[in-house]
């Protein structure tokens, strides 16, 4: 039974709150906000001016539940509450798949300094977050260069016996075999914490008084080592800042071009650019910029902590009503005081300026990205003369050596470019080593066995092979009873050289051979070259993996220790396989009945 709206309206309150939309199987859809409830939710249902994104939501509402609120401030904090709790399918979603690098120093007597990136499970400090890997490693290296703190994991540390390169390279001062005391390490890691707090003027000052104080006891080697680095420590000032006016300061913009829309953060703190980030929304609804832009903030502040803490003053153009909703419940959950510059001046102008010409520019580039997949998928169409334009291309690849370790690979791409949440790989078991046929039918088999459950196929199945592979896939496509999956392989020629392969259609005894220049030929080699690459990194996963064990692991009673001494006598295990059992016993430690032990499962091994 549909939705009826005409009595749930006619019930609906006047007064500000949060309505959320569930379809007929309890999955919540939608989350919004509303000063007036009845007016807002109304508009849902009017006869016409709805977008068909907005009418795709409203067939699928089952229900509506209501929360009122005391101020629209109110109902604006509990949106974003439920939207991060929920995520709902048709709300703006600021996505980013990656965690923000840091600089951790370790609780340790001698800490390390080190990058990291991910969850903060290690107990210590962390000092950021960086605007990417690269500042971080820079600033590491600096450090380095200006403290001499150590940057090697504590399992290293621990069993050093006399310095590394690092040390001989004037990059740490090696505390791992004392040759610096505890309280000056501990010295050098306060200072370079302080810097890294961003009280760089305080250290500068108190380096240039140490400085002054050693020159003036007759110290010229320390005061010159002083000297270099407070160089050093200059020199990544005028590289890592960018100074402008002096505050706590948030800079947004939005832009959109031929349906991608984005959304720019650039975020100043203590008077430094820290960070420029920006954002691409799935707007479901095809809302107005100034509305993703809104959610966009709202969800920003009102859904956690921000990344880089509360502003001060908050740079974004919007209408005064909005603004001060905003801010309100931005002060309510933040505890600060937080303003909104409705007419920026002098710097603050520009900076404003500079986050709509990045949404800009990031925004065309985005929809340019995205109309170039699409094309070549166009012309993937006409060079194969499918009836549809590819919803989405996989392609498989074999990889092994002489049959060793083969890995099975899928990658996908669909019309906005690489699907790398979709990408396989397949540990092949069970076969004749060597045989990329079978390869071939147990990874197309493993992969569309899940594929049936969620009836999410793709298009086109890509095969890098000729007519061999292409009929395996077909086979077991066969087998789980899909019929409705374009089947390609893609082969080179006597030549092996890229730009002269052959495309195999299932069914099809003859080949094409495309265009050396064709973009949809192209698109297809991409796919394909992508498959290569992710094969073989398998494979030499799985082949390194393989020869770290020696294979005397198996042998009873020859533990870490023999096994020591059994390679540091043979040198390798080339060379250990092709011993006697004499000459196997000569080593320290193994007996005669080892060494039997050890020449019989060596020579199994080599047998299977």
């Amino acid at each position: 039974m549909s939705f009826d709206s005409s009595s749930f309206l006619s019930t609906l309150t006047l007064r500000a709150g949060v309505y959320q939309m569930y379809d007929t199987e309890g999955v919540l859809l939608y989350v919004g906000k509303a000063k007036n409830l009845k007016q807002r939710v109304s508009s849902y249902f009017r006869a016409r001016g709805l977008n068909d994104k907005t009418l795709a939501l409203v067939a699928r509402i089952d229900r509506i539940e209501i929360i009122i609120t005391a101020s629209e401030t109110e109902a604006l904090i509990l949106e974003q509450t439920l939207i991060k709790q929920h995520k709902p399918q048709y709300n703006i979603l600021l996505k980013d798949d990656k965690s923000y690098p840091y600089i951790y120093l370790s609780n340790h007597k001698f800490p390390l300094l080190a990058y990291r990136r991910g969850q903060k499970v290690k107990s210590g400090k962390y000092f950021g977050p960086y605007p990417n890997a690269h500042a971080v490693r820079e600033s590491l290296s600096y450090l380095q260069r200006i403290f001499k703190l150590r940057n090697c994991e504590d399992s290293y540390f621990s069993n050093r016996s006399r310095p590394c390169l690092q040390y001989q390279i004037k990059r740490c001062s090696a505390p791992c075999v004392d040759y610096i005391s505890r309280e000056d390490y501990q010295h050098d890691i306060n200072s370079a914490s302080l810097f890294l707090k961003g009280k760089s003027r305080a250290l500068i000052e108190d380096l240039e008084q140490q400085m002054e104080e050693a020159a003036a006891e007759l110290l010229f080697e320390r005061a010159g080592e002083i000297r270099d680095q407070l160089l050093h420590l200059r020199t990544l000032q005028e590289k890592q800042y960018v100074s402008i006016e002096k505050g706590s300061i948030d800079s947004w913009a939005v832009f959109g071009s031929k349906g991608t829309i984005c959304v720019q953060r650039l975020s100043f703190r203590e008077g430094t650019l820290i960070n420029s980030k920006s954002y691409f929304p799935d707007n479901k609804l095809g809302l107005a910029e100034s509305e993703v832009l809104n959610e966009a903030l709202a969800q920003y502040y009102l859904s956690g902590t921000p990344v880089f803490s509360y502003p001060n003053q908050i740079l974004v153009e919007m209408s005064e009503d909005d603004g001060e909703i905003m801010l309100a419940a931005i002060n309510e959950v933040s505890k600060t005081a937080c303003y909104w510059l409705r007419q920026p001046r002098s710097e603050k102008r520009k900076w404003l300026q500079m986050a709509k010409d990045n949404a800009e520019n990031a925004a065309t580039s985005k929809s340019l990205e995205k109309n170039a997949y699409f094309q070549r998928f166009v012309l993937v169409r006409e060079l194969l003369g499918l009836e549809k334009v590819p919803n989405r291309i996989e392609c498989f690849d074999i990889s092994h050596s002489k049959g060793e370790a083969t890995v099975a690979s899928c990658v996908a791409a669909d019309e906005k470019g690489p699907r790398k949440d979709l990408y396989r790989r397949f540990n092949i078991k069970g076969i004749t080593p060597g045989d990329d046929y079978a390869a071939i039918h147990q990874a197309v088999f493993r992969h569309f066995s899940r594929l049936k459950e969620q009836q999410d196929f793709p298009d086109l199945l890509l095969i890098d092979g000729a007519q061999g592979q292409v009929n395996q896939a077909h086979k077991a496509l066969q087998e789980l009873s899909i019929s409705n999956v374009f089947i390609l392989g893609i082969s080179k020629g006597e030549s092996r050289k890229a730009g002269w392969e052959f495309l195999w259609p299932q069914g099809e005894s003859t080949p094409i051979l495309p265009g050396q220049h064709n973009a949809g030929f192209l698109q297809l080699q991409e796919v394909r070259d992508e498959a290569h690459r992710f094969a073989i990194t398998g494979h030499r996963k799985q082949r390194a993996k393989a020869r770290t064990t020696s294979g005397l692991e198996s042998i009873p009673g020859v533990g870490a220790k023999r096994r020591r001494e059994l390679l540091r006598y043979f040198g390798s295990m080339s060379t250990l396989k092709g011993a006697s059992i004499e000459e196997i016993a000569k080593v320290p430690g193994i007996s005669t009945r080892i060494a039997s032990d050890i020449y019989a499962g060596l020579n199994q091994e080599l047998k299977d």
